[in-house]
């Protein structure tokens, strides 16, 4: 069976902030490599889901041997993960034929996010055409510029999480921009045709493993 839903899995890291020799999405958590917990959640929310991973040069072999090991009955896509995000997600674009599929884009050292989460970015955005998961922000924050700082008001604010969810044809479509420092997030680059991005909920333990610490965590929540 087909799905219209993919999901293309970004993990062009190289270890360089989790100061690690071995890529973040490699590195194992209760015995599992941090990629391999992540793509579950997507099989899990859609056995069918089309997976595409977007892996950097050097690493594609030992991508290749672990995606066989832990998913031998399945055939799951790999790209080379390019200079920026940007250019491995449009990498990874041209993987998918339909244009009015769905398409999430998810960064493979977020293992936690909820079945929950993956299925209302998925139909928000099959309804609208894109949806973003966000969680509200629980510090107080202050706005610093030029030397002066005041507080803002924190709920005029969110935390951007993924995956993010588009129709196929509308980010493709976005990804031909030319790349601009700007351009942060998947949504950001949608956002650079005015177009209006949707907000759904993530869920609070959605969050990027990116530094040693962020391990422990990780740990402590399996």
């Amino acid at each position: 069976m087909n799905s219209q839903y993919n999901v293309i899995i970004v993990a062009g890291g190289t270890g360089t902030r989790m100061q690690s020799t071995v890529p973040k999405q490699f590195i194992e958590i209760k015995g599992k490599p941090v990629m391999i917990h992540t793509i579950e959640k997507f099989i899990e929310f859609d056995e069918f889901i089309n997976v595409i991973v977007c892996v950097h040069k050097d690493f594609m072999t030992d991508a290749n041997f672990m995606l066989a090991e832990y998913f031998p009955d399945r055939t799951i896509q790999m790209v080379h993960g390019g200079e920026t995000r940007f250019h491995s997600v449009k990498n990874g674009l041209e993987k998918i034929i339909n244009k009015n599929d769905v398409v999430g884009i998810h960064d493979a050292a977020r293992p936690f996010v909820s079945v929950e989460t993956i299925r209302r970015c998925f139909e928000t955005a099959a309804q609208k055409g894109n949806a973003i998961p966000v969680s509200p922000v629980n510090e107080s924050l202050r706005m610093v510029s030029n030397g002066i700082n005041k507080a803002v008001s924190r709920d005029d604010y969110k935390i951007v999480q993924t995956p993010q969810c588009f129709l196929v044809s509308k980010i493709k479509e976005a990804f031909e921009q030319p790349y601009s420092p700007f351009f942060t997030d998947d949504a950001t680059v949608l956002e650079g045709m005015d177009e209006t991005i949707y907000l759904v909920d993530g869920n609070p333990e959605n969050v990027k493993i990116t530094n040693p610490n962020d391990l422990k965590y990780a740990e402590l929540y399996l």
